[in-house]
């Protein structure tokens, strides 16, 4: 605030207003750059109404599905053996009377890992949500 005294009037009295476009500029720029880091929403899994009105099948809803791949390109769908070709309209079929699509994938230790790679985009291309790994250690439970 700035006060100027003088010239017969009395005193005249006027604001300073550089500190304060300061501060609002400084706030202006915080708020710019906190705004793109805020979370969008809340990532959550909501349960899926059945695609048809029939009953799912039992046996389908029982099991955890693990596509296991072998040596020499060789798969398996849990102990069904499956190809390349098939394994995803197999999966879609499995998939397609369950809400929840979780899959596991299980790799020999002498596979390379662009054969499991290949396996994990099959699968997640079928419409399965989520791709576990499971591992030798995983596997003997430690």
């Amino acid at each position: 605030m700035g006060i100027q005294v003088g010239s017969g009037k009395g005193t005249i009295v006027d604001v300073n207003v550089v500190p304060l476009i300061d501060i609002l500029l400084v706030l202006l720029i915080i708020f710019m750059v906190i705004t793109p880091l805020t979370p969008k929403g809340l990532e959550a899994l909501v349960p899926q109404p059945s695609p048809s009105q029939q009953p799912p099948d039992p046996t389908i809803i029982a099991k955890t599905i693990i596509v296991q791949v072998n040596v020499g390109g060789k798969l398996k769908i849990n102990q069904d053996d499956t190809t390349w070709e098939g394994l995803g309209p197999r999966l879609e079929e499995i998939f397609k009377q369950r809400a929840e699509k979780v899959a596991f994938v299980k790799g020999d230790e002498e596979v390379p890992f662009a054969e499991v790679a290949r396996a994990i985009d099959i699968m997640r291309s079928s419409g399965i949500d989520k791709v576990g790994l499971i591992t030798a250690k995983l596997e003997a439970g430690q």
